[in-house]
């Protein structure tokens, strides 16, 4: 399967992207992620206006083969959850870049994303695993 990776988003080396708009991002976990754990039966997802810094874990999702934590790839306090995942964790591996985002951000520091990777570099990253 060919995985794409828009280019309009950031991506983290830990299989998230950031969709920016001003100072609220979107995050989600990428389609190569979606693919190494298979079909996820569940996701934990932060409580709204958690404040958390870039690197911590704020979630985990579960799959038929694993579970995973994901990582806050920036700093800053979450402002609404995909509370539909919650009946409905499918809608991640459906549409990892639409319908399936995990939260929205209200960003602490723009600079957090300075080392994000572009869609190029990220497809290059996981071209090795």
């Amino acid at each position: 399967m060919t995985m794409n990776y828009p280019n309009d988003l950031r991506y983290s080396d830990s299989h998230e992207y950031i969709r920016l708009d001003g100072e609220i991002a979107t995050i989600g976990i990428t389609i190569f992620a979606v693919q190494q754990l298979g079909e996820i039966v569940f996701v934990e997802l932060p409580n709204q206006d958690t404040w958390f810094e870039k690197g911590a874990e704020y979630g985990t999702l579960e799959s038929v083969k694993a579970v995973a934590e994901f990582y806050a790839p920036i700093s800053g306090k979450v402002i609404e959850c995909n509370t539909t995942l919650e009946d409905s964790p499918e809608i991640i591996c459906d549409d990892p870049y639409g319908e399936g985002w995990l939260i929205k951000v209200q960003v602490d520091n723009l600079s957090d994303l300075d080392d994000a990777l572009s869609a190029e570099q990220y497809q290059d990253l996981v071209q090795g695993v």
